[in-house]
């Protein structure tokens, strides 16, 4: 993994305001709201990461706030001004790294740069990003001669290639392996503290939204009766087995817990719970904090921890 790199001279993060932000779309039975009611402040240079069940809009909330979708209701706001459609102050990356196989790494790291970005000032910066993410070596490969962490980290790069004051991330490291995914955690935050950015994470994986965030947004499904898990791996989450909990060592001691207020489920519209995250990143995975915390989100997502009666 790449060595820590001094912070860049970046434009500054940005802050995002939603408000009221409803988005339906038509359907053969008539329209369906995915989004209702969504008022959220994300503060400059926060992470803060989206969680929920399928159909709950978490894909949805990104394009709007990236302005590759617009809300049906509602306000969407980048530093006090409007979003406008393909806001170029935001850059999003996807599960898939999604390059360009006939063009090397480099070359696919250049595709996110500002228009007009050319010559000496061009090679200088995908340089600089590929130092970042620790594929300097990797320049001329293409993407079928390396690894898929290397191809996401390629594509983490592209995403911050135009220096944005807000990244969206959705779902970027759910086709890895467990071991690679917890490595592309640390890079995050190294990324993080190099080039501060506003950070707007779609995950399936709690404790990955828990290690990362400052803040996790859990969204429920407006058309379920209640929240159900994401999908039959949600249930090996709850045991811990994805990320290695309780393989990292003993709990240390344990960070303030969140207020009772902070995790009582709203009543109405998308947003179920905004949870604050205590403690200082990098957190550690075993702390009592973010176990009980981890499963007071589990439960809001319909997956209970299994008694022992249930484990035999």
């Amino acid at each position: 993994m790449p060595e820590p790199v001094a912070p860049a001279a970046t434009a500054p993060a940005g802050r995002v305001r939603l408000r009221g932000v409803e988005r339906t779309f038509p359907t053969t039975d008539g329209a369906r709201t995915v989004l209702r009611d969504v008022s959220l402040d994300v503060e400059a240079g926060e992470i803060i990461a989206v969680v929920g069940p399928s159909g709950c809009g978490k894909s949805t909330l990104l394009r709007l706030i990236g302005g590759l979708d617009a809300p049906t209701a509602g306000a969407i706001a980048l530093d006090d001004e409007e979003v406008r459609a393909h806001d170029d102050t935001t850059a999003i990356a996807f599960q898939e790294p999604r390059l360009l196989p006939w063009r090397t790494i480099a070359q696919n790291v250049a595709i996110g740069l500002p228009r007009g970005t050319r010559g000496r000032a061009a090679k200088e910066r995908v340089a600089e990003l590929l130092e970042l993410v620790g594929l300097s070596h990797a320049a001329e490969q293409r993407p079928r001669e390396v690894s898929g962490g290397m191809a996401q980290r390629a594509s983490l790069a592209r995403a911050l290639a135009r220096s944005p004051r807000v990244l969206l991330l959705d779902e970027p490291f759910g086709a890895l392996d467990a071991l690679t995914r917890l490595k592309m955690h640390d890079l995050l935050l190294d990324i993080h503290r190099a080039q501060p950015t506003t950070v707007v994470l779609v995950t399936h994986d709690v404790e990955e939204a828990l290690y990362l965030a400052d803040h996790v947004l859990l969204l429920r499904n407006l058309h379920a009766a209640q929240a159900e898990p994401e999908r039959p791996r949600a249930r090996v989450v709850a045991l811990g087995s994805t990320s290695g909990m309780g393989a990292l060592g003993p709990a240390r001691t344990p960070d303030p817990v969140p207020a009772a207020a902070d995790l009582e489920p709203r009543r109405s519209g998308s947003i179920a719970r905004l949870v604050p995250v205590p403690g200082s990143r990098p957190r550690d995975r075993g702390a009592r904090s973010f176990t009980d915390l981890r499963s007071a989100l589990l439960d809001g997502l319909g997956v209970h921890k299994l008694t022992t009666q249930e484990n035999a």
